[in-house]
């Protein structure tokens, strides 16, 4: 945990905090002084004017307290919500620069529990630090010295008191702690039954599995509530016995403080500020032990985090990156590129070989599971070959910056995305210095701008999140369109056209090949039906990972078999 936060507080502002904490502590030391003071030279003595002098002092002690306390908590606080406000953004800006390999080894869910709840332990427990960890000590130390000054023979109470409530202490630390540690687990899974719950509903309701998640989430969510209720169950056992201690504690005291009262060898104030410093002390361990149990699940929180924080990126930049020329032309190229997932035995992809120039489409087709995702998810490098060679405008991706190669890169993934937000503000997020008019062009383009100019507000018509107030072909088409808002070399579509109908699918590729500036670019097209690849110039067959076959649409079909057997299978279902 403190390598978490070492960086990630601010130093000044703790010692701050321990300064205005260190004036609590000492004004809180000298109440019962004053207390016994008053009591023995102003109560017994009946010196009205002694009283009012002391209970003056009293009052000024206090309100320095009262100052040191709240410059101690708003001081933690900040600290504490800057440094959870820090691990988030970094989380989360790590997060953004991971490719597919990394984000494999999390699941979603997860990643939301460690920018969330995990951070919140942190938080907490840094308050917790600067508040009653920094506090309990200070006061044990304090208040030990005190009550020893003010009555050195009750002492030897606290030699059978501290160790009792160490031993329970220990007791409950060792019962929970393991427990603490697993509810983290258990709150990952949660989110991702529900996560999953909420993205599937269609598909839950359609095959009538209602039942089977409402149980499948119960089970998740009844494993957590049981190990929740048994370890604050166990920690609740802490204020009983720290009750049973204390008062044991303070009957022990007024029964040998009265027969040293009644020996006339000590003073009721004595009494009174002993059994106030006896409380201190008791409560303090208690304040420290509620301290110990919180900090290994802030512990588990701090090691997921850092599970987040120390990934190495597999894809990054080179020491020296090449620039791409000005003025070159735009190129794809795939020069003998094989791929393996971690830990595979086969490549998923294998002895792949294309080149496309500038106003080429290049279609790829085959199978599912057969490398197509695979092979463009290399182009943006979200992945890296294995061997071979991946050269965008005559560049290897490898050799040049991530952010320079992305420039020159716009991509529609498979699940159309869109954002919170306005048809405007997703659109500028393609090129976030266009004008309305660019705007309008690449919608016309993706065949969205009548839809778009029905709205009532038009460009300023309301994205809901995830694009859930559109159809699935509206989504498509607007992810394709912001896809067109930015001038780059390659476009990639990554089956982006599966919910469009075959006449707007029809129109669409026409409109990209007829487009003065796309043709200045390479075109990638992955798609599952034969229609969408017809007109490419280069259509690859892949199968099995392999490329089977390469040419045209008439050219395929007399000399590859496999590409006969998808058209033939079209053909039958009435595709064509």
């Amino acid at each position: 945990m403190y390598k978490l936060l070492k960086k990630r507080v601010s130093w000044p502002a703790i010692a701050a905090s321990v300064a205005f904490l260190t004036v609590q502590v000492i004004c809180d030391m000298n109440l019962p002084s004053l207390t016994s003071d008053m009591i023995n030279n102003g109560v017994a003595k009946g010196d009205i004017d002694y009283i009012w002098s002391v209970g003056f002092k009293m009052l000024v002690v206090a309100a320095i307290g009262m100052i040191g306390s709240i410059g101690n908590v708003y001081i933690a606080a900040k600290v504490a919500q800057k440094a959870g406000s820090s691990l988030r953004g970094d989380v989360f800006k790590r997060v953004l620069g991971f490719g597919n390999q990394e984000i494999d080894g999390f699941s979603t869910s997860s990643l939301i529990t460690r920018t969330t709840n995990d951070v919140l332990q942190i938080q907490n427990v840094v308050l917790m630090l600067l508040r009653m960890m920094l506090m309990s000590p200070l006061m044990v130390i304090g208040a030990s010295i005190m009550a020893y000054q003010s009555e050195k023979r009750l002492t030897m109470v606290f030699l059978v008191s501290v160790p009792l409530l160490a031993i329970a202490i220990g007791i409950v630390m060792r019962f929970s702690v393991p427990l603490f540690k697993s509810l983290q687990g258990k709150i990952d899974r949660i989110n991702l039954t529900f996560r999953e719950g909420l993205t599937g509903v269609r598909v839950i309701r359609a095959f009538r599995q209602d039942k089977f998640e409402q149980d499948r989430f119960k089970e998740a969510n009844k494993d957590y509530t049981e190990t929740g209720i048994k370890v604050f169950s166990i920690v609740s056992l802490m204020f009983p016995i720290m009750n049973l201690i204390l008062n044991g504690t303070n009957m022990t005291i007024v029964w040998f403080g009265a027969k040293l009262i009644g020996d006339k060898t000590m003073e009721v104030g004595n009494l009174v500020s002993f059994m106030t410093y006896a409380n201190m002390i008791l409560f303090s361990f208690m304040m420290l032990s509620m301290v110990f149990v919180f900090i290994p699940r802030a512990q588990a929180a701090a090691e997921r985090l850092n599970e987040v924080l120390d990934t190495k990126y597999t894809i990054t930049d080179p020491d020296a990156p090449e620039r791409f020329t000005a003025d070159a032309p735009s190129e794809l190229e795939f020069d003998n590129v094989d791929f393996y997932y971690e830990g595979a035995e086969k490549p998923a992809l294998a002895k792949t070989d294309f080149k496309a120039v500038a106003g080429q489409t290049v279609a790829i087709i085959g199978g599912t599971g057969c490398g197509k995702s695979t092979l463009i998810n290399m182009i943006p490098r979200l992945y890296d070959a294995t061997d071979g060679t991946v050269k965008v405008n005559g560049k290897d991706v490898k050799k040049v910056a991530q952010k320079d190669l992305h420039d020159k890169i716009s991509f529609v993934q498979q699940k159309a995305v869109l954002f919170k937000g306005t048809i405007r503000s997703n659109m500028l997020f393609g090129n976030p210095n266009a004008t309305d008019e660019d705007i309008w062009h690449a919608l016309e383009i993706a065949q969205a701008k009548d839809f778009v100019s029905e709205l009532e507000d038009g460009l300023d018509s309301v994205v809901e999140q995830g694009g859930g107030n559109f159809s699935g072909g509206q989504r498509q088409r607007l992810a394709i369109a912001r896809a067109l808002m930015k001038k780059a070399s390659v476009y990639v579509f990554d089956d982006s056209f599966s919910a469009l109908d075959f006449k707007t699918d029809a129109k669409l590729r026409q409109s990209l090949q007829q487009d003065p500036e796309i043709k200045n670019s390479v075109v990638v097209i992955v798609a599952q039906r034969v229609s969408t690849v017809l007109s490419a110039d280069v259509i690859i067959v892949l199968d099995g990972g392999e490329v089977v076959g390469k040419g045209t649409h008439e050219e395929l079909l007399k000399t590859n078999e496999t590409y006969r057997e998808i058209v033939n299978s079209q053909i039958r279902k009435g595709d064509m």
